[in-house]
């Protein structure tokens, strides 16, 4: 696989790179990142290797990563050939509860900001970037229809949004004929596998592609840290930001580290950095579309692109997925093993058209197979 591998975004015509370059690292404003010197020469090396998927949100560094993607495009004349993706959601005005959420108002206002720092007068992917809890799904998929049709977007996808929120979402866009969502971004790695339970099959149903996030665990899975305790050290983004209070950046846990020193075992076994191998791994899975990986020096992007070239073993691939399984929780215990066999009769049934996404590997919920070989 290489980024010139092209694959369509979901059940749509855009055709992305199955690596995906993430711009949150562009800008120094939250206390790490890469300069703008630093950041141009991880655009080049990405674009120049054929890479068309960039992305970003408003909320990144204060809106600094849209200007640099923004004038990087520009100065290489790239538009036409780069899919660009941004985000709305976050509030950019403490105080105003309408400059933040998923409301036409902030939505509105939210794109025309981002078109300005981006120097461009449409966004190939329009990213809602967290569900607010709030705002009737209905509001959401007409306002982005309205985008569609007025040229200010060309698709559009969600983010860290509940799966039965896509399902409704989805489900209403098809039966009265407005815009489909084509994508999901959503957080996984071996630390992170609960997309599994519900979002990847819906995915995989509806014909959205999975786009995710943090397959590295924030940097926790590439090798860098060192056990104390449940702690860790180590010179990285969560060392800065583990007491943020995000949960995003709260890896160092009892579970965590055994899944890393699962990781780091097998990737001395197979000579590669755990890095690789762990992005390996998410990039391989049923559903996933394009992977978005990030850098702040030019030698991760370098690693993190020949990820795609190795390949896990077998029998120490079944070691990963064992080690970093879910745990088996109602109702999901339901749906594998002992129990499926008495809805079955002790018979052996399979579905005659398994759900897939257009493109991807139709295949069995990852999380039963897990919960399956738990039982046994």
């Amino acid at each position: 696989m290489s980024l010139t591998d092209y694959v369509t975004l979901g059940r749509s015509g855009l055709r992305v790179s199955p690596l995906s370059l993430g711009t949150m690292t562009f800008g120094t404003e939250w206390g790490w990142g890469s300069d703008e010197p630093q950041a141009r020469e991880i655009f080049d090396r990405y674009t120049d290797q054929g890479g068309n998927f960039v992305d970003t949100a408003n909320l990144y560094t204060l809106g600094k990563s849209e200007q640099m993607l923004g004038k990087f495009i520009v100065d290489k004349k790239l538009r036409d050939r780069v899919v660009l993706a941004t985000k709305f959601t976050f509030n950019q005005e403490p105080g105003n509860p309408n400059a933040g959420g998923n409301g036409r108002k902030n939505i509105y206002q939210s794109l025309e900001a981002s078109l300005r720092r981006l120097q461009t007068d449409y966004i190939d992917l329009y990213w809602l970037h967290a569900w607010d809890t709030i705002t009737p799904v209905e509001e959401v998929l007409a306002t982005l229809n309205d985008l569609v049709r007025d040229g200010k977007i060309r698709y559009y996808g969600f983010s860290d949004t509940p799966a039965w929120y896509v399902a409704r979402a989805q489900t209403l866009a098809e039966k009265d004929s407005k815009a489909p969502l084509i994508a999901l971004q959503l957080e996984y790695s071996l630390v992170e596998r609960n997309i599994e339970r519900e979002h990847i099959p819906v995915a995989q149903e509806l014909g959205i592609a999975v786009c995710p996030w943090s397959p590295l665990a924030g940097g926790f899975l590439t090798g860098k840290y060192t056990r104390e305790g449940n702690s860790g050290t180590g010179k990285g983004r969560l060392e800065t930001t583990k007491a943020s209070g995000n949960p995003a950046f709260d890896k160092f846990n009892e579970r965590n580290w055994k899944i890393h020193e699962a990781l780091v075992a097998v990737a001395k076994q197979i000579n590669k950095p755990p890095a690789q191998v762990a992005l390996n791994w998410v990039i391989t899975q049923p559903g996933v579309t394009s992977t978005i990986i990030g850098a702040t020096k030019i030698a991760q992007l370098n690693d993190n692109l020949q990820a795609a070239e190795i390949s896990i073993p077998p029998d120490l691939r079944k070691r990963l997925d064992a080690v970093s399984a879910p745990e088996a929780i109602h109702p999901y215990i339901f749906f594998s093993g002992g129990i499926q066999s008495m809805v079955n009769g002790g018979t052996s049934v399979r579905s005659w058209a398994p759900a897939h996404v257009s493109g991807a590997p139709a295949a069995p919920l990852a999380i039963a197979k897990a919960n399956a070989a738990t039982e046994k």
